[in-house]
């Protein structure tokens, strides 16, 4: 399979881990401010993103949902409160973003309908034509191979099922696009460095969001992967995309 631009960016350049041990890695040790500063670094407007998102899915009307690199849960719960799905389950490869997810769930009391556990999403362990409908809410960017887990995802889709993908995206309206290059060059390292993030993580976010094949190039590598019906939905003037495609 081909390497894109973005499969060679990781979290830590002189680390001997390969990139999916490295973003694990990266994701336990800033898992306990995760949500926290999701919300406080887009000021809030994550939220809409993700439930415009989810939203794709309302006309499918999907009972059995896997939401791939789930993090701590945020989208899995969004997802049962927009849809209400029998069942959802969420993978990760990181431990430390998992526990924290299921503590949320546990409070919420929705730990029944909602599964989270350990999983690569290059090698997703159910079996073929398994879900209804799959999300990824800022997780493509991290998969160490794209088209990899892109058929992987094809795979474990039911056929007439949809995969939903949200990441981020570079904006090219003029005004826009100044404003997106400072604040991520200038601003948000600064505010992650404030509340002791990991100033690693914040660079790598940029560095991954510059290499991503974005827009009509992942839509295509979407089709190449056996997806049809492919479109995209650009967000806050192409600060973030939805990508949306279906299993024939």
């Amino acid at each position: 399979m081909a390497k894109f631009a973005h499969d060679e960016v990781v979290p830590f350049r002189q680390s001997e881990l390969d990139k999916k041990e490295q973003v694990a890695q990266m994701f336990n040790t800033i898992a306990f401010r995760y949500d926290f500063l999701n919300r406080f670094l887009s000021a809030g407007i994550d939220k809409g993103w993700r439930k415009k998102a989810i939203n794709q899915l309302k006309d499918l009307q999907p009972k059995l949902i896997l939401d791939v690199a789930t993090g701590t849960g945020d989208v899995a719960i969004m997802t049962y409160n927009q849809l209400n799905p029998e069942k959802i389950i969420g993978i990760d490869i990181s431990e430390g973003m998992l526990e924290f997810g299921k503590k949320k769930l546990e409070n919420l009391q929705l730990n029944k309908v909602i599964e989270l556990q350990k999983g690569d999403s290059e090698s997703i362990q159910f079996a073929d034509k398994h879900f209804d409908a799959i999300t990824v809410a800022f997780g493509v960017r991290n998969f160490q191979n794209l088209e990899k887990g892109l058929a992987e995802m094809q795979r474990v889709l039911k056929s007439g099922g949809k995969l939903v993908v949200l990441e981020f995206s570079k904006p090219t309206f003029g005004p826009a696009q100044a404003f997106y290059k400072f604040y991520m060059n200038v601003i948000g390292p600064s505010i992650s460095k404030l509340f002791g993030s990991n100033k690693a993580a914040y660079q790598y976010l940029n560095d991954s969001v510059q290499a991503f094949p974005e827009g009509q190039t992942f839509i295509t590598l979407m089709n190449e992967a056996g997806f049809t019906q492919t479109y995209l939905k650009k967000l806050s003037l192409g600060i973030c995309t939805i990508y949306c495609g279906s299993k024939p």
